[in-house]
């Protein structure tokens, strides 16, 4: 499943149910010194549209933003220098590789002739131009647990625990339904009341009517509004909530629904590896929204006055479809790893997640097979603000059999954090773990390219994986030599410490003030990624 935050989701689910002044005291130095975190942050007036579009580009004590400080990088430690292009395998749902900023950035495979229906290469994909598409025409899936139920009880223990989420999920799926409707009501309503197809906040506070359905839709869009922000549109919003719960009645959840069956292909045979297309954008090239997303996080041309900046700027981004709108097939994952390695990617990012792998070992020896070909894989800890070191939220891909010791040194897993330094500095969706995620990058309002030539801002852990493997591209880029597991490391240990004491996860009691507890109990390292930091320790390990 894609772990993707939607951005307004949870003001809807509340209105149904119910609404730093030290002076900073790090400066910063002449000298190449590493960034730490300083014992106190002004904090900043908000941001304007400019700096918001590039925060995750920002610097702590500059512009009081824990950004990965991408920026001071380019500006201090990378002019002149000309690093190596790297190939980054983007495993997602698909990406839009004729979007206008990322343009020359995209792989083309030198031992495919283009359109002549033959495998030059002999790799026994046709015509795989940019990379493939190993879900064909595939859209929509059902969640693994979904599947595990379809299957029958089998006496596991793994199906009682789908079964439990399962049902859990789908009576929660029913709740927020007629959640939707009644909102869905409400907006239609103001729409009728206004003549208007869109509308603002000004448009229903001044609505006059004698309706009491008219004036009682007035008074909860009203609120809603107050609780969306200034950049609330509640027709775009209020479809996405819909498409959401729709989609997990009509598709992640229902077991009547067959998604593979327009594939043609067995999921329980790893022998078979030749399916799917070469069309890297699948079959919809608007439900390459997420893949085409974290393709720019990392690679979108910097400096042209096109949306938004990429981390890094010496890329080849090779798109390897695997992902779909559900949760996807742990022998998809597993040969999309390996297509990736085979044709070259030095970092592979896996913005995806679930929550059950039957499979897991086909994926967990792809990503033995990265590591024997040093390989980074770079991965997303997920969007459910759980303690992943508890077994029973284990999010799967991830590099643990027994999810305490860790079977191999090349994959590290992403937390996400948001643009304000202090005790809740850590995106309160993001999933933690001191055992199971390595360390936090930013994930909350993170601007980039869409399919059709456009740009959005997304949230999740999704985007925090594809900021931290744009600065393991930079890594690779300027200092080749470097291992797949020293990059790591350097992502780790160079990072800019979290505050002592942090939020951590959904707060269980909305009435009261979320308890902030140790940073310790966040990740590995209780550390932010920075670019700036990590290259003055590539320029150290590299001699």
């Amino acid at each position: 499943m894609i772990p993707i935050k939607p951005l307004n989701l949870s003001a809807f689910a509340l209105l149904v149910l119910a609404g730093c002044g030290a002076t900073m005291q790090a400066q910063v130095s002449t000298s190449k010194e590493f960034i730490k975190a300083p014992i106190s942050v002004v904090k900043k007036a908000p941001l304007k549209e400019n700096e918001l579009k590039r925060w995750s580009h920002l610097d702590l004590i500059k512009d009081s933003i824990p950004g990965m400080s991408v920026d001071k990088a380019y500006a201090e430690l990378l002019q002149g220098k000309t690093g190596k292009r790297v190939i980054v395998g983007i495993v997602d749902s698909g990406v839009d590789i004729e979007h206008e900023d990322l343009k020359g950035m995209i792989w083309t495979n030198p031992k495919e002739v283009a359109g002549n229906g033959i495998d030059d290469d002999k790799n026994g994909y046709v015509d795989d131009i940019h990379g493939w598409n190993f879900l064909g025409n595939i859209v929509n899936e059902n969640l693994e647990m979904t599947r595990i139920v379809k299957k029958g009880d089998d006496g596991s223990q793994q199906y009682k625990s789908a079964l439990a989420q399962y049902t859990e999920k789908y009576e929660k799926a029913l709740k927020e339904k007629e959640q939707v409707d009644f909102l869905l009501d409400v907006h239609n309503t103001l729409k009728t009341a206004l003549n208007k197809e869109k509308y603002t906040l000004k448009d229903v506070s001044g609505i006059t009517s004698a309706d009491p359905k008219v004036s009682r839709s007035k008074m909860i869009m009203t609120q809603i509004f107050t609780n969306g922000g200034p950049n609330f549109d509640p027709s775009v919003e209020l479809e996405d909530y819909r498409e959401h719960v729709y989609g997990e009645l009509n598709f992640t959840l229902n077991k009547d629904f067959d998604g593979r069956k327009v594939l043609g292909d067995n999921a329980d045979d790893i022998k078979s590896t030749k399916y799917g297309n070469n069309i890297v954008f699948g079959p919809d090239k608007e439900k390459a929204l997420h893949g085409t997303h974290v393709a720019g996080i990392i690679a979108q041309v910097r400096n042209n006055n096109l949306g938004g900046d990429g981390v890094a700027n010496n890329v080849e981004i090779l798109a390897v479809r695997a992902v779909p709108d559900g949760d996807e097939y742990d022998k998809d994952i597993a040969l999309a790893i390996r297509y990736a390695v085979d044709n070259g990617a030095k970092v592979i990012n896996g913005s995806f997640g679930k929550s059950f792998s039957p499979q897991r070992k086909w994926v967990y020896e792809a990503i033995k097979y990265a590591a024997k070909k040093d390989v980074l894989i770079v991965h997303a800890a997920g969007n459910d603000g759980y303690n992943i070191d508890d077994a029973k939220n284990i999010n799967y891909p991830n590099d643990s059999e027994d999810n305490i010791n860790e079977f191999a040194d090349n994959l590290i897993t992403i937390g996400a954090i948001n643009k304000s330094y202090g005790k809740n500095v850590v995106a309160q969706f993001s999933n933690f773990g001191k055992l199971n995620v390595d360390v936090f990058a930013p994930g909350e309002e993170i601007y980039a390219t869409v399919p059709n030539n456009k740009y959005k801002y997304l949230q999740g852990t999704s985007m925090a994986s594809p900021n931290a493997a744009g600065v393991a591209t930079l890594i690779r880029s300027y200092y080749p030599k470097l291992k797949a597991k020293q990059v790591k490391q350097i992502l780790m240990d160079s990072g800019v410490m979290l505050p002592s004491s942090v939020v951590l996860g959904d707060n269980p009691n909305p009435d009261q003030e979320p308890v902030a507890v140790s940073s310790a109990e966040s990740s590995r390292t209780a550390k932010m990624v920075n670019a700036y930091n990590a290259l003055l320790m590539a320029e150290k390990m590299s001699k």
